[in-house]
């Protein structure tokens, strides 16, 4: 089988880092179409930067942060990731349809690997997405899926290709229709799924695709700068508190207050294939394969 590209489109939504561009570079370097939300002040810092050939900038509409339910009270001085996730999701209704589904990617995501045979192997093939969406659009309860972080999938460990019902962050392909929007200040991306996990649909996360995602508050810029540096991590895991008080508790985890949240509660609800899919016997790697490098 050929190599095959993603059908929906990926988004990345990016503030001040067209220094570093790890998820764009990653994207680029899998030769990848991408939108990028930004700023209107800093397109053109971003414009300098870009591989025109594979990206188109959008402004984000600051409109979106006007109207976003912050759940908390703030002089709202301080940016938050989730106006620019909205402005996306609507975008992307728009345009390829309420039926469709789309990709959004956090800007500090330095490539992707496959977990295989107790390897981590860094992978440039766009097949990377098209596999998950392969495996998305088999289910009819299957609302958000994503790849595992690289640093909590153990190469030696003995791990199942993906996990139901947990969390996702960082790296989201999300079913157009369903009806979420995100919300608050901190923990947009928690806050979602346990959302959508509340109401029924299901969740997947896949170890055997990684995303290589730098730790929390190491890369200069984003919300890193602008928001977790000044107010630190006990406000967004008490955020998460507040929103879920029936599953969230906050815990000193990593060095710092986190967030503790347990999914047990929605481990038992079964994926529910399409009556349309026709299973299919043999592994298919969408063409994808080994290959050695240079050291």
């Amino acid at each position: 089988m050929n190599i095959l590209n993603p059908k929906y489109p990926i988004y990345i939504i990016t503030y001040k880092r067209w220094d570093s561009r790890r998820t764009e570079r990653a994207l680029e370097e899998m030769k990848l179409p991408y939108y990028l939300v930004v700023d209107g002040e800093d397109i053109p810092k971003y414009e300098a930067v870009i591989d025109k050939n594979l990206c188109t900038i959008l402004e984000l509409d600051q409109q979106y942060r006007e109207d976003f339910d912050e759940f908390v009270k703030s002089d709202r001085t301080q940016k938050s990731d989730g106006p620019a996730r909205n402005f996306v999701w609507d975008h992307a209704e728009k345009n390829y349809g309420k039926d469709s589904k789309h990709w959004i990617l956090d800007d500090n995501i330095g490539g992707f690997a496959r977990l295989n045979r107790n390897q981590k192997l860094l992978c440039k093939s766009p097949s990377f997405f098209a596999a998950m969406e392969d495996f998305m659009d088999r289910y009819e309860n299957l609302a958000i899926v994503g790849p595992n972080y690289r640093f909590f999938a153990s190469q030696n460990a003995k791990l199942p290709p993906y996990v139901k019902n947990t969390r996702i962050n960082s790296c989201f392909l999300i079913r157009n229709d369903i009806p979420y929007r995100w919300r608050g200040r901190y923990n947009t991306d928690n806050d979602l799924i346990l959302r959508v996990l509340k109401d029924g649909w299901c969740t997947v996360q896949f170890n055997a695709f990684l995303q290589n995602k730098a730790g929390t508050q190491t890369v200069k810029g984003g919300l890193n700068d602008e928001l977790y540096q000044k107010e630190g991590t006990y406000l967004m895991s008490k955020c998460l508190q507040d929103m879920h008080p029936d599953v969230v508790k906050v815990v000193e985890r990593f060095g710092h207050p986190h967030h503790l949240i347990d999914y047990s509660s929605f481990k038992k609800r079964k994926l529910k294939l399409k009556d349309s899919y026709v299973r299919k016997t043999g592994i298919n790697e969408y063409g994808m394969k080994m290959i050695e490098v240079p050291k």
